[in-house]
């Protein structure tokens, strides 16, 4: 509930900024203002910065009000109509619909005056999950979240809602958690406090106390429960926040990939040895000539294997340039007759030196 009446020069029950404030008139977030001619005047104003409520002025006796549209649509207040709201008429209600529990509780034409929190604190206390449908309850269960009903109402009024006077283990106290980084989402008994959607509404829920005894609603994740629900979301956000592989270790598994993978048919045409890999081997060959040198002795083995690396490569190198100079002299030998202008075809002549 974001909306409230203000009087001005009156302290009134209102949620608590965290900033201090200079009290300003009218105050902050105003929709509405209203003052008295009699004496003592009064100046009022309702605020509401989420701009849900509304206005509306009706001529009749205040005792009437109730009886006024549209005052008259809803259904009975917990607290001012204790002899409507009983428990036949409760278990009726809840038989009659097929809509989950908490959007039942929160539809201000079967029952006046509960809101979200309320709805979230007397379900608690029933130990009903809020998106169980109403029809699936047990006996056991409508008896008592009709006992919830009137404690939880009726506690609040009694304490003009002043939340510094709830009791201590009411999810109340501990409900406030969601977005917060450093706030606890447990109760002081350990149990978790968790959060889902029914009715468009954030519910905040104790998965241990408030168990899934019936069908329930399908416009949350299939029929999974909740805490099957948050442990896949915790396990996805472990792997998000898994480090990223050092560049080695994905370059070892690469190479790892490529040894499993099957061998390439060999070329029919031997490659061209790179300049690197030929000026590597000249080297290999001086380095063993001048060591023998330095050393005296000669490494006959060692040194013919680098000479015949060597050999092999200006083989290959020598074969490559001759195919590339058979190309070139075919070509120029043979040239490819061209059309002229007039479309008809000319044949290569070669050039004698002749006039």
């Amino acid at each position: 509930m974001a909306g409230w009446w203000k009087i001005r020069g009156v302290e009134t029950a209102y949620y608590k900024s965290a900033k201090k404030e200079e009290p300003t008139w009218p105050p902050k977030y105003w929709k509405f203002t209203l003052e008295t001619s009699d004496e003592p005047k009064s100046e009022h104003a309702f605020v509401d910065f989420r701009r849900f409520g509304r206005i509306r002025l009706v001529d009749c006796a205040a005792e009437e009000m109730r009886n006024v549209s549209p005052l008259k649509d809803n259904g009975p207040d917990p607290v001012a109509d204790k002899d409507i709201l009983t428990e036949e008429w409760l278990v009726q209600k809840l038989q009659s619909k097929h809509v989950p529990v908490k959007a039942l509780l929160l539809d201000q034409a079967n029952i006046s005056g509960i809101g979200n929190w309320v709805g979230d604190e007397l379900l608690y206390d029933a130990k009903i999950h809020p998106e169980q449908y109403s029809n699936t309850l047990s006996p056991a269960q409508m008896k008592q979240l009709h006992k919830s009903i009137h404690y939880v109402c009726s506690t609040a009024v009694n304490l003009l809602a002043e939340s510094d006077r709830f009791p201590e283990e009411w999810l109340f106290k501990h409900r406030w958690s969601k977005g917060k980084k450093d706030a606890p989402q447990r109760l002081p008994t350990g149990a978790k406090i968790k959060f889902v959607t029914v009715g468009g509404r954030t519910s905040a829920i104790v998965p241990s106390v408030q168990k899934k005894t019936g069908e329930v609603a399908a416009d949350v994740k299939g029929n999974d429960s909740s805490e099957e629900v948050e442990e896949d979301h915790e396990e996805e956000k472990s792997k998000r926040s898994k480090p990223v592989k050092r560049k080695a270790q994905k370059d070892e598994e690469e190479d790892d990939d490529r040894k499993d993978l099957p061998h390439r048919k060999a070329r029919t045409e031997p490659s061209l040895p790179s300049r690197g890999k030929k000026r590597a081997v000249k080297n290999e060959v001086a380095d063993i000539a001048q060591s023998d040198q330095v050393n005296g002795s000669h490494s006959n083995a060692k040194y013919d294997t680098a000479k015949g690396q060597q050999t092999e490569s200006e083989k290959v190198m020598t074969k490559s340039k001759t195919v590339r100079k058979q190309k070139a002299s075919k070509s120029a030998a043979n040239p490819t007759p061209k059309d002229d202008s007039s479309g008809r075809r000319r044949s290569a002549r070669v050039n004698t030196g002749a006039k």
